[in-house]
């Protein structure tokens, strides 16, 4: 089953949009912090037209759900959620700590990952992932914690590492066999974890399209 899907990302330093349609993927990224409000309109203009292609021609908007910058989740959570009202399409969240493990395996080989995202505050997102039929699944539980406190879920032995969390690595409890600590989520990666979801029916209405922070803290409290 052919799908044209339109995905986002701004949770991180990396802005990014990519588009599957006809079978191919278009892409575009850039790492701007503080920018990615004003990117990702023209971004997505960008695709579209070189697809050939309107918004309404779009099966269902994807959109990385976190964890990551506070205001970065919100600008790509806001962003599908409107075009999703605009177009009458549905949306599919997605993991970014998952885009982080699906762009080590598209471009690594690495088939099982652990991600860390920088979380501030002195502590990392992390989660942990094996690939199953192409793409990366979940092992636990991802969450928000010290690089101290970092563990590796029961019956995984060996990983990489993937992710701005990785700058920590000389903290982290767990070993990895390599890792990439400048790695950031891509759009393009998104698409390639929410197609079978797509084609699963697995789809949310865009009022239902929600950010994934794994903590409620936004700010060091004052002592």
């Amino acid at each position: 089953m052919t799908a044209t899907l339109l995905a986002l990302d701004t949770a991180t330093e990396a802005c990014s949009a990519a588009l599957l349609h006809d079978g191919r993927t278009y892409r575009r990224s850039q790492v701007a912090p503080r920018l990615h409000a004003q990117l990702l309109l023209p971004m997505i203009e960008e695709l579209l037209a070189e697809a050939g292609i309107t918004l309404g021609e779009v099966d269902s908007l994807v959109f990385g759900r976190g964890p990551g910058a506070f205001t970065g989740v919100r600008i790509a959570t806001g962003m599908v959620q409107g075009l999703a009202f605009a177009s009458d399409k549905p949306v599919i969240g997605i993991s970014n700590l998952a885009a982080l493990a699906q762009r080590a395996w598209r471009e690594h080989g690495a088939t099982r990952v652990c991600a860390a995202i920088d979380a501030r505050m002195d502590e990392v997102y992390w989660g942990c992932y094996e690939l199953q039929d192409g793409c990366m699944t979940l092992v636990g539980l991802e969450g928000v914690c010290a690089p101290e406190q970092v563990e590796l879920p029961r019956g995984m032995t060996a990983a990489s590492g993937a992710g701005t969390g990785w700058q920590y690595a000389g903290r982290m409890a767990v070993q990895v066999e390599q890792s990439w600590p400048q790695m950031l989520p891509d759009a393009a990666d998104l698409i390639e974890l929410a197609l079978p979801l797509w084609q699963s029916g697995q789809t949310l209405d865009a009022a239902e399209a929600q950010p994934v922070y794994l903590r409620d803290k936004v700010a060091t409290p004052k002592a």
